[in-house]
């Protein structure tokens, strides 16, 4: 009799509050009322010339509509948007250096390694054309040209596609780079055209943003060459800290035919700056 004696208050009082809640009209609270977690922004590393010609700002917004999911978008030269993906500091990659691209994947960094568009490199430099290489198709042949003439020449210097390409192309030309005509600017595409504008010098560009960035006094001197072509591929980086959902959303979006689709419609002043390669 003692335990049922104290039983019975005990259930009387719980009853007592179940009524109070229930004549409030209000459901009873949960004991622990879920926080609002917001998913962080999918990490996307990419090259300068998709910022710097302002294809991200068309298909940022475009996938961020369609998903519900952000981007943050991380503007470097390729060496830098791998070596991000490396550190797990990226969730997807665009980028422009396919050599590189694969050495990351075997290495067991990144996986699905597609395609999603190409422009092409072209050699710009002064109008007045010191070097006489204007008009010409064979890319190599031309930079030995200017390295035998001491014309300045303006480089990236950062470990990007662009750079890659470039070293690539010195070291066909047989050239050394020693001397005052060889500067590396450790910038961007866009900041390193200025510099070639403002020094009346030589660099090697990818055409979209040549094209793109305005007020150069600048010219296309060689183009055409087989060897300058530029192909851009998605990756999705593995790893614990990795948004896997985040970068195979983007990822599939970029080869989409909604964003490839806006790629191949992008141009600048009425010239088309990128062609898609993901759907044909």
């Amino acid at each position: 009799m003692r335990s049922t004696s104290r039983v019975l208050p005990l259930a009387f009082t719980a009853l007592i509050l179940l009524c109070a809640a229930c004549g409030t009209g209000e459901p009873p609270a949960p004991a622990t009322a879920p926080a609002h977690v917001e998913l962080r922004p999918v990490v996307l590393a990419t090259t300068t010339s998709t910022a710097d010609t302002g294809l991200l700002d068309v298909l940022v917004p475009l996938f961020e509509k369609g998903s519900g999911l952000r981007i943050k978008a991380v503007a470097v030269g390729t060496g830098q948007a791998l070596e991000l993906g490396r550190r797990g500091e990226a969730d997807v990659l665009l980028v422009h250096a396919p050599e590189q691209e694969l050495e990351f994947i075997a290495a067991g960094h990144g996986k699905r390694h597609r395609a999603v568009m190409h422009n092409d490199f072209v050699i710009v430099g002064p109008a007045t054309d010191p070097a006489g290489i204007a008009g010409g198709r064979e890319a190599a042949g031309a930079m030995a040209r200017i390295a035998a003439g001491g014309h300045p020449w303006i480089s990236r210097g950062d470990e990007s596609g662009t750079h890659t390409k470039e070293r690539a192309l010195w070291k066909s030309a047989g050239a050394q780079l020693a001397g005052g005509w060889y500067v590396e600017t450790g910038q961007g595409m866009g900041a390193t055209l200025r510099v070639a504008s403002e020094r009346q010098a030589y660099t090697l560009s990818d055409r979209s943003t040549f094209l793109a960035t305005a007020n150069l006094d600048l010219a296309v001197a060689v183009e055409g060459d087989a060897g300058l072509g530029n192909y851009y591929h998605v990756i999705e980086v593995v790893g614990p800290k990795v948004n896997a959902a985040g970068a195979a959303a983007v990822a599939d979006f970029l080869v989409s035919q909604e964003a490839q689709t806006a790629i191949g419609a992008f141009d600048v002043r009425g010239q088309r700056l990128f062609f898609p390669d993901a759907v044909k």
